[in-house]
């Protein structure tokens, strides 16, 4: 449970409030008076903070940029020799984003009552990765903290370029394609129902798609409230779907299989567990925990099956490559590689090579992949100006030409 305290230092004097985790409020107060504290007040943290604080974390959240930012800054002020909690605070002060200022002073507070910054941020897992912590720890054990962040920050910042890269890719086809759905809503919904009552007066003999278009038109005229609830509940069944267990390992599998798309996607799950299990080997994470690390950073239930049985196979003696050659979803060039590295015992290079391989791949496919949309879109915005005049206009002309 959660506590909520007021508390005197008994060096300073100073009079502190934070929270605190512990089993009951007597556990709370011992967990305060170990840390050199006098407990003023302590009470459970009510539902409605965490509710407040789940609503603001939802509202401003801690963005990607936020989380590059607030390293950046942390490994420069520790790397002027700046204390950890003196280069937080001054984080925190320097942060916009009022929920990850929040999150940064608890992580000064925690700091500064002894805890380690790996054990601080361990307490934010939708903030900071499990990659992230397990680096940090592990410059803080070595004595490395300030090499810990950058390799940290470095690792962060690519992921942000990568993240913006895929979205800029994105927008153009995703605002074209929103654009068309709305426009498509109202001509069908308003425009067409209007166009075709000429039709449906003359009682004359109209094609069966002209029929099948004037049922259409009449059908969402009448009932186009009934259309949205369908449309928005199907959207908002599949993305509760797919955060379920079953329904995120089925996406998983259908993501990598999407015609191109699914090769950007396999790239990027890639030139992800390369680049980040590279960084976890020069910051001397032993090599199964960080295949484990890998794991869950991959964030695909496919590649996490593949790295979870190398786990397994190097505690039985065994080798990666053997595990990522009978994989269908790895490559050759990366099971090749992989056993280069086990070989020559560089393995970092290796996986940097592929990371590098990758990137580029991904940087060429994401420049091009407004071009390549462009004809498909055209195509389907032909295709549907086309209906629309072989099914409504040619026969008002032939009405008007007959008349």
């Amino acid at each position: 449970m959660r506590f909520v305290f007021k508390a005197r230092d008994k060096k300073t004097g100073e009079v502190r409030m934070g929270r605190v985790d512990a089993y009951d409020k007597k556990a709370a107060a011992e967990a305060l008076e170990e840390n050199n504290l006098i407990p003023l007040s302590v009470s459970q943290e009510r539902n409605f903070s965490r509710v407040f604080r789940e609503l603001q974390r939802s509202w401003e959240g801690g963005n990607k940029k936020d989380i590059m930012m607030f390293f950046r800054q942390l490994t420069t002020l520790i790397g002027a020799s700046v204390p950890v909690v003196q280069s937080l605070r001054a984080v925190a002060s320097q942060s916009e984003n009022k929920f990850m200022r929040s999150i940064i002073k608890e992580i000064a507070d925690d700091v500064e009552d002894g805890a380690s910054l790996s054990e601080s941020m361990a307490k934010h897992p939708d903030i900071f990765s499990h990659l992230s912590v397990s680096i940090i720890k592990a410059g803080e054990i070595s004595g490395g903290l300030q090499e810990a962040l950058k390799y940290v920050l470095k690792n962060t910042e690519k992921n942000y370029r990568l993240a913006a890269k895929i979205k800029g890719a994105l927008l153009y086809p995703g605002f074209v394609l929103s654009a068309t759905a709305i426009i498509g809503f109202i001509v069908i919904t308003v425009i067409l129902p209007k166009i075709t009552l000429m039709i449906t007066e003359l009682d004359i003999e109209t094609p069966w798609y002209t029929k099948a278009v004037i049922a259409t038109g009449d059908f969402m005229s009448a009932y186009w409230w009934a259309v949205l609830i369908v449309f928005f509940g199907a959207i908002g069944g599949f993305i509760y779907y797919i955060k379920t267990e079953s329904g995120k390992k089925e996406w998983d599998q259908i993501k990598i299989k999407i015609p191109i798309i699914g090769r950007l996607f396999r790239y990027i799950y890639l030139s992800r567990f390369a680049s980040n299990f590279s960084v976890l080997l020069v910051g001397g994470i032993p090599i199964v925990k960080a295949l484990n690390i890998m794991s869950e950073v991959v964030d695909n239930s496919v590649y996490r099956g593949v790295i979870l049985r190398s786990a397994d196979e190097m505690k039985s003696g065994g080798n990666i490559s053997s595990v990522f050659s009978r994989s269908p979803y790895i490559p050759s060039i990366v099971s090749k590689m992989v056993k280069i590295g086990e070989e020559t015992g560089k393995m970092d290079e290796s996986l940097k090579s592929i990371a590098d391989f990758y990137d580029e791949e991904i940087e060429n496919m994401t420049r091009n992949f407004s071009s390549l949309l462009e004809p498909v879109l055209i195509v389907l915005l032909g295709l549907g100006v086309a209906v629309m005049v072989f099914a409504i206009i040619l026969p008002i002309y032939s009405i008007v030409g007959e008349m």
